[in-house]
């Protein structure tokens, strides 16, 4: 007999599977690096050279295991890791929506703005499939983006970003459905990066940071009706609001 949707095997298959494809990407893309060596690295807030395969491996280990259980997150996860990884490779150091829209004003188009749009596009059109009322699809974008905007403003230290999707995804585990099966993809997909980001051995950057936080917002939205929609959305607006404030506290925990 196949277990009901929500069940502990089904959370234990997503996550494994998010974790695996991850570990396998990270070990793959660190064997090969496509392109030279010198494209996967970066320097760290400590001046330690790390790599970046963590990224894209959990972008496509997350996105893959989400589309097991509903396709339009798969794809959600998955836009939002590719428009990170593009700022990744093309971004400015420019930071915060003003700068970023204050650039489009003049006819520049940032990498931020990429992000912007294109995170934003994507999570609307998942809520237009996870949700049947006009209210909660538009609010169930705004989830969708938020998170992924909320870990990457987090992603300011070693193991910040994984730990944050950590921290929040345990308590969709408990919510049946699909929900506690996206969740435990975030947190799948999150446990994976976590020792080497600890460790400063790899970052998970732009594409690693948004597409995880992404596992996490669509994981809300199937948990969620209205209600615990406003309350996320609010949550994901005033994160980006205080984007400053919220870096500067990742910056201060201590892991």
């Amino acid at each position: 007999m196949r277990p009901a949707p929500g069940r502990p095997g089904r959370r234990s298959r997503s996550f494994l599977l998010a974790a695996a494809l991850t570990g396998a990407g990270q070990a793959l893309l660190r064997a090969t690096a496509p392109g030279g060596r010198g494209r996967w690295e970066r320097t760290n807030h400590a001046g330690r050279t790390v790599g970046l395969y963590a990224g894209p491996a959990s972008a496509l280990g997350t996105a893959v295991a989400a589309a097991r259980v509903r396709p339009a997150a798969g794809l959600a996860v998955l836009a939002a890791g590719v428009c990170g990884g593009y700022d990744d490779v093309a971004g400015d150091d420019r930071r915060g929506f003003r700068a970023h829209l204050g650039a489009l004003r003049h006819g520049e188009v940032t990498s931020g703005a990429v992000k912007l749009f294109g995170i934003s596009a994507a999570g609307l059109a998942a809520g237009c499939v996870l949700k049947e009322r006009p209210v909660d699809r538009v609010l169930a974008g705004v989830v969708i983006a938020g998170a992924a905007h909320f870990v990457n403003l987090v992603d300011v230290r070693p193991g910040r970003a994984a730990g944050a999707v950590l921290a929040l995804g345990a308590s969709g585990l408990a919510r049946g459905g699909p929900g506690a099966e996206l969740a435990a993809v975030a947190l799948g997909g999150a446990a994976a990066v976590l020792p080497g980001d600890l460790g400063e051995r790899v970052m998970i950057g732009d594409a690693g940071a948004h597409a995880v936080g992404a596992a996490l917002g669509v994981a809300a939205v199937a948990c969620n009706r209205r209600a615990g929609l406003l309350a996320h959305a609010a949550a994901a607006v005033a994160a980006a609001v205080y984007g400053d404030r919220v870096s500067a506290w990742a910056r201060a925990v201590p892991l």
